[in-house]
Protein backbone atom coordinates (compact mmCIF):
# COMPACT_ATOMS: atom_id res chain seq x y z
CA UNK A 1 0.00 0.00 0.00
CA UNK A 2 1.68 3.00 -1.36
CA UNK A 3 -0.86 5.69 -0.27
CA UNK A 4 1.18 7.44 1.94
CA UNK A 5 1.45 11.41 2.83
CA UNK A 6 4.82 12.26 5.23
CA UNK A 7 4.92 15.59 6.68
CA UNK A 8 8.39 16.18 7.62
CA UNK A 9 10.16 19.37 9.55
CA UNK A 10 11.18 20.66 12.90
CA UNK A 11 9.90 20.95 16.20
CA UNK A 12 7.21 23.85 15.71
CA UNK A 13 6.65 24.13 11.89
CA UNK A 14 2.94 23.18 12.74
CA UNK A 15 3.33 19.55 11.41
CA UNK A 16 1.48 17.66 13.81
CA UNK A 17 -1.37 19.79 13.54
CA UNK A 18 -1.24 20.23 9.88
CA UNK A 19 -1.46 16.11 9.58
CA UNK A 20 -4.38 15.97 11.63
CA UNK A 21 -5.83 17.75 9.61
CA UNK A 22 -5.01 16.11 6.45
CA UNK A 23 -5.66 12.64 8.07
CA UNK A 24 -9.11 14.11 9.14
CA UNK A 25 -9.87 15.45 5.89
CA UNK A 26 -9.24 12.48 3.51
CA UNK A 27 -9.79 9.81 6.25
CA UNK A 28 -6.82 8.47 6.94
CA UNK A 29 -5.48 6.65 9.66
CA UNK A 30 -2.43 9.04 11.24
CA UNK A 31 1.14 7.97 12.60
CA UNK A 32 2.43 10.25 15.56
CA UNK A 33 6.29 9.30 15.12
CA UNK A 34 7.41 11.75 17.94
CA UNK A 35 4.75 9.70 20.30
CA UNK A 36 5.56 6.21 19.54
CA UNK A 37 8.66 5.78 21.65
CA UNK A 38 6.57 7.04 24.82
CA UNK A 39 4.10 4.42 23.65
CA UNK A 40 6.40 1.82 23.55
CA UNK A 41 7.55 2.41 26.69
CA UNK A 42 3.90 2.73 28.48
CA UNK A 43 3.72 -0.57 26.42
CA UNK A 44 6.31 -1.75 28.89
CA UNK A 45 5.53 -0.47 32.48
CA UNK A 46 2.31 -2.21 32.00
CA UNK A 47 3.64 -5.47 31.24
CA UNK A 48 6.36 -4.91 33.74
CA UNK A 49 9.20 -4.86 31.35
CA UNK A 50 12.27 -2.85 32.57
CA UNK A 51 13.23 -0.29 30.37
CA UNK A 52 16.43 -1.23 29.96
CA UNK A 53 15.80 -4.85 29.23
CA UNK A 54 17.07 -4.58 25.91
CA UNK A 55 15.67 -8.09 24.42
CA UNK A 56 12.00 -7.65 26.25
CA UNK A 57 11.56 -3.84 25.42
CA UNK A 58 11.96 -4.98 21.13
CA UNK A 59 9.49 -7.76 21.48
CA UNK A 60 6.90 -5.35 22.57
CA UNK A 61 8.22 -3.08 19.72
CA UNK A 62 7.85 -5.02 17.38
CA UNK A 63 4.06 -5.74 17.77
CA UNK A 64 2.93 -2.49 19.66
CA UNK A 65 -0.77 -2.16 18.77
CA UNK A 66 -0.60 1.80 19.05
CA UNK A 67 -3.00 3.81 16.87
CA UNK A 68 -3.80 7.39 16.13
CA UNK A 69 -6.84 9.01 16.02
CA UNK A 70 -7.18 13.10 15.08
CA UNK A 71 -9.46 14.92 17.61
CA UNK A 72 -10.56 18.93 18.13
CA UNK A 73 -8.12 18.33 21.18
CA UNK A 74 -5.07 17.03 19.37
CA UNK A 75 -4.09 13.01 18.55
CA UNK A 76 -5.89 10.65 20.53
CA UNK A 77 -3.32 7.38 21.47
CA UNK A 78 -4.55 3.88 21.97
CA UNK A 79 -2.79 1.44 23.72
CA UNK A 80 -4.12 -2.50 22.49
CA UNK A 81 -7.89 -0.61 22.52
CA UNK A 82 -6.90 1.87 26.04
CA UNK A 83 -6.67 5.28 25.53
CA UNK A 84 -3.21 6.11 27.07
CA UNK A 85 -3.04 9.91 26.12
CA UNK A 86 -2.64 11.42 29.22
CA UNK A 87 -0.04 8.94 30.00
CA UNK A 88 1.67 9.18 26.90
CA UNK A 89 2.01 12.94 27.43
CA UNK A 90 3.23 12.97 30.75
CA UNK A 91 6.97 13.21 32.38
CA UNK A 92 6.92 9.68 33.13
CA UNK A 93 6.30 8.86 29.22
CA UNK A 94 9.05 11.36 27.98
CA UNK A 95 11.06 8.94 30.80
CA UNK A 96 10.15 6.27 29.25
CA UNK A 97 10.99 7.19 25.90
CA UNK A 98 14.12 8.68 26.38
CA UNK A 99 15.13 4.84 28.58
CA UNK A 100 14.16 2.89 25.24
CA UNK A 101 15.36 5.31 22.76
CA UNK A 102 19.05 4.43 23.38
CA UNK A 103 18.70 0.65 22.67
CA UNK A 104 19.65 0.09 19.09
CA UNK A 105 17.82 -2.37 17.95
CA UNK A 106 14.37 -0.27 19.08
CA UNK A 107 14.44 1.79 15.86
CA UNK A 108 14.76 -1.24 13.78
CA UNK A 109 11.85 -2.93 15.13
CA UNK A 110 9.49 0.20 15.58
CA UNK A 111 10.73 1.31 11.81
CA UNK A 112 8.89 -2.31 10.65
CA UNK A 113 5.76 -1.49 13.09
CA UNK A 114 5.30 2.24 11.39
CA UNK A 115 5.63 0.62 8.07
CA UNK A 116 3.08 -1.67 8.80
CA UNK A 117 0.74 1.28 9.68
CA UNK A 118 0.51 2.18 6.23
CA UNK A 119 -3.15 0.20 5.36
CA UNK A 120 -6.09 1.02 3.63
CA UNK A 121 -6.99 3.72 2.50
CA UNK A 122 -3.94 5.84 3.77
CA UNK A 123 -1.69 6.98 5.88
CA UNK A 124 -0.34 11.06 6.80
CA UNK A 125 2.90 10.24 8.38
CA UNK A 126 4.15 12.92 11.40
CA UNK A 127 7.76 13.09 12.25
CA UNK A 128 11.13 14.12 11.03
CA UNK A 129 12.62 11.29 8.96
CA UNK A 130 9.16 9.81 7.35
CA UNK A 131 10.04 10.67 4.03
CA UNK A 132 13.28 9.90 3.93
CA UNK A 133 14.10 6.82 6.30
CA UNK A 134 10.31 5.12 7.08
CA UNK A 135 8.43 5.73 3.59
CA UNK A 136 11.22 6.66 1.27
CA UNK A 137 8.49 6.11 -2.15
CA UNK A 138 5.77 7.73 -0.65
CA UNK A 139 3.87 9.70 -3.51
CA UNK A 140 3.87 12.90 -1.54
CA UNK A 141 6.81 14.46 0.64
CA UNK A 142 6.04 17.32 2.61
CA UNK A 143 8.35 19.14 4.08
CA UNK A 144 6.85 22.20 6.45
CA UNK A 145 9.38 24.45 8.29
CA UNK A 146 8.86 28.22 9.92
CA UNK A 147 11.54 30.37 11.32
CA UNK A 148 13.17 29.53 14.88
CA UNK A 149 11.54 32.86 15.84
CA UNK A 150 7.67 32.01 14.25
CA UNK A 151 8.47 28.73 15.63
CA UNK A 152 9.52 30.09 19.21
CA UNK A 153 6.42 32.33 19.70
CA UNK A 154 3.90 30.01 18.48
CA UNK A 155 5.50 27.59 21.65
CA UNK A 156 5.35 30.82 23.61
CA UNK A 157 1.98 31.50 23.24
CA UNK A 158 1.09 27.58 23.94
CA UNK A 159 2.61 27.95 27.43
CA UNK A 160 1.08 30.90 28.14
CA UNK A 161 -2.07 29.23 27.73
CA UNK A 162 -1.43 26.52 30.04
CA UNK A 163 -0.53 29.27 32.67
CA UNK A 164 3.20 28.03 32.59
CA UNK A 165 5.58 31.04 33.06
CA UNK A 166 8.44 31.19 30.12
CA UNK A 167 11.06 33.11 28.31
CA UNK A 168 10.86 33.60 24.61
CA UNK A 169 14.03 34.20 24.25
CA UNK A 170 15.29 31.03 26.10
CA UNK A 171 12.34 29.16 23.99
CA UNK A 172 14.55 30.39 20.44
CA UNK A 173 17.71 29.24 21.62
CA UNK A 174 16.27 26.17 22.74
CA UNK A 175 14.54 25.42 19.70
CA UNK A 176 17.89 26.30 17.62
CA UNK A 177 20.00 24.24 19.29
CA UNK A 178 17.34 21.40 19.01
CA UNK A 179 17.70 22.31 14.99
CA UNK A 180 21.68 22.03 15.16
CA UNK A 181 21.05 18.43 16.91
CA UNK A 182 18.69 17.24 15.05
CA UNK A 183 20.31 18.41 11.63
CA UNK A 184 23.87 17.19 12.89
CA UNK A 185 22.79 13.67 14.38
CA UNK A 186 24.51 10.65 12.74
CA UNK A 187 20.89 8.57 12.83
CA UNK A 188 18.36 9.60 10.13
CA UNK A 189 19.34 13.43 10.46
CA UNK A 190 16.74 15.81 9.80
CA UNK A 191 17.07 16.58 6.15
CA UNK A 192 14.02 16.95 3.39
CA UNK A 193 13.51 14.21 1.00
CA UNK A 194 14.85 15.09 -2.16
CA UNK A 195 11.42 14.83 -3.76
CA UNK A 196 9.94 16.96 -1.02
CA UNK A 197 7.74 19.78 -1.12
CA UNK A 198 8.53 22.63 0.87
CA UNK A 199 5.74 24.62 2.72
CA UNK A 200 7.15 27.57 4.39
CA UNK A 201 4.11 28.04 7.04
CA UNK A 202 6.02 31.61 8.76
CA UNK A 203 3.74 33.66 7.73
CA UNK A 204 0.69 31.67 6.60
CA UNK A 205 -2.43 30.25 9.14
CA UNK A 206 -3.26 26.78 9.74
CA UNK A 207 -6.10 26.83 6.79
CA UNK A 208 -3.66 28.07 4.46
CA UNK A 209 -1.30 25.56 4.80
CA UNK A 210 -4.12 22.76 5.08
CA UNK A 211 -5.54 24.04 2.10
CA UNK A 212 -1.90 23.59 0.07
CA UNK A 213 -1.31 19.71 1.57
CA UNK A 214 -5.05 19.06 0.62
CA UNK A 215 -4.86 20.60 -2.55
CA UNK A 216 -1.39 18.74 -3.60
CA UNK A 217 -2.79 15.43 -2.47
CA UNK A 218 -5.77 15.76 -4.81
CA UNK A 219 -3.05 16.61 -7.30
CA UNK A 220 -1.73 13.51 -6.62
CA UNK A 221 -5.10 11.13 -6.90
CA UNK A 222 -4.65 10.51 -3.63
CA UNK A 223 -8.31 11.27 -3.26
CA UNK A 224 -10.18 13.23 -0.85
CA UNK A 225 -12.98 11.60 1.96
CA UNK A 226 -14.84 8.97 0.86
CA UNK A 227 -13.48 8.78 -2.50
CA UNK A 228 -11.91 5.40 -4.48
Amino acid sequence: MNRVICIDGPSGAGKGTISQGVAAHLGWHLLDSGAIYRVLGVACQDRGIAWDDSREVVAVARDLAVNFTPGDDGVRVTLAGEDVTSRVRSELGGKGASAVAVIPEVRAALLNRQRELAIEPGLVADGRDMGTAVFPQAPLKIFLTASAEARAERRYAQLLARGESVSLPRLLDDIKERDARDSERAASPLTPAEDAIHIDSTALSIDEVLQKVVGLAVDRGLGMRGSD
